[in-house]
């Protein structure tokens, strides 16, 4: 099941897509039977708000401080209606967010926060390295953490009828987060779709999950590095990462494997594909008993991974293919892995190409979902399928080779 985040980001983050053999999942969230109230006079909605606060026991003082001088934000409305799309593949985004500064920093964090780094894997089994990882995916180590008034954004969401049923409930926990004394309504800033703080997390999340990690009786991720890192150590424990075990691990391939069987739910071990003759880089097979998936972001001659059960947890943070395994792969070099390897990825098609592959597969009854020009699940189950039929390599890399010969 989704957590709330990845519902959330599902339905508000850019798609980091068409590079990649697997592209943004699309979550599907089921609503409540009676949908959240919104839209309408502002006051009236809000009075709606402040009357499901005093029934969850939130102080009337604390309720009217957290909606005072509450707005409806048209830039949020906007990013909300934009559904932005960038296209890049894994080697560019990677290369681009995975910088040698990035490292760096990065490292120097660990170092000068290695007692809260050591209490997060202690007390919750998450690596440094992959905190740090998604510290600096997020917000570059808490430098960028969004402009928008955390409040209004969330009352703009909350008031607006496309997902309420989402919005509201984050409201709700914001307002306790005002209760508790861990949150100025009037100045808190995060991002648009009410993430907060150096890791962005949402209310919900943060109450829930939260950790006073400097210990001044409070929860502030925005400003508290050790606040920060173990609130997400205790999330990240929350949606199943299991201690002691990787996440992903760099290999090469042979020339010739069941193609077809690689991709993320694939059905080997380990074990299994290393007796196929895929190599781990690092020489680990300790963990050969595990379910293990070949992930082959631009395809078989381009970077090659094994994804371990802990690699879901990434899928639950954001599920972008690119950015999680970016995110994954970052984690791994903060923790001694070397540069993977670039390969030589055949060229990939353009937007326009792209279109017109989905359309062909489309016709021949393919379900790859509304034609995009995105790579996304449906679209490389297809050209798995349709590079089997053909007697090729069924990576799931769609080329000009695959598109000419359908």
């Amino acid at each position: 099941m989704p957590s709330v985040r990845s519902a959330v980001l599902a339905a508000a983050t850019c798609l980091l897509t068409s590079g990649t053999v697997f592209a943004q999942a699309q979550t599907t969230t089921k609503a409540p039977a009676q949908a959240a109230a919104c839209g309408g006079d502002l006051s009236a909605f809000l009075q709606g708000v402040k009357t499901d606060a005093l029934a969850k026991g939130i102080p009337a003082d604390a309720i009217e401080k957290a909606l005072a001088g509450a707005q409806i934000d048209q830039k949020v409305l906007s990013r909300d209606r934009a559904q932005g799309v960038f296209k890049q593949t894994f080697l560019e985004f990677s290369q681009r967010t995975v910088s040698q500064a990035r490292l760096d920093i990065g490292r120097k964090k660990i170092q000068q926060l290695s007692s809260t780094f050591q209490r997060a894997e202690q007390e919750f089994g998450v690596p440094a390295g992959v905190i740090a990882a998604f510290w600096a995916m997020e917000t570059d180590f808490g430098a960028v953490q969004g402009d928008f008034n955390t409040r209004n954004a969330l009352v703009t969401l909350s008031h607006d009828c496309r997902r309420p049923e989402l919005f509201r409930p984050q409201l709700l926990a914001l307002i306790e987060m005002v209760q508790h004394g861990d949150l100025d309504p009037a100045t808190n800033t995060g991002a648009w779709a009410g993430e907060i703080g150096q890791v962005q997390m949402l209310p919900k999340d943060i109450i829930a999950f939260g950790v006073d990690g400097d210990g001044d009786n409070h929860i502030n991720v925005k400003t508290s590095a050790p606040d920060a890192i173990l609130t997400a150590a205790k999330f990240i424990q929350s949606l199943g990462f299991r201690k002691g075990e990787p996440w992903i691990q760099e290999v090469s391939v042979p020339e010739n494997l069941p193609w077809e069987k690689s991709g993320l739910g694939g059905p080997l071990t380990a074990g299994e594909w290393f007796a196929l003759g895929v190599t781990p880089r690092d020489g680990n097979k300790n963990f050969a008993n595990l379910p293990a998936a070949l992930v082959l972001p631009q395809g078989r001659k381009g970077p090659t991974f094994i994804t371990y059960p802990n690699f879901n947890v990434y899928l639950e943070w954001n599920q972008s293919f690119i950015y999680t395994t970016s995110a994954a792969y970052f984690a791994t070099r903060l923790m001694g892995a070397p540069v993977y390897n670039k390969g030589n990825p055949d060229q990939g098609l353009d937007d326009a190409a792209m279109r017109e592959l989905q359309t062909k597969l489309d016709n021949m009854t393919h379900d790859v979902g509304k034609i995009d020009g995105i790579l996304g699940s449906g679209t490389r189950v297809a050209v798995q399928r349709e590079q089997k039929r053909l007697g090729m390599a069924a990576d799931g890399w769609p080329t000009r080779e695959l598109l000419d010969a359908l």
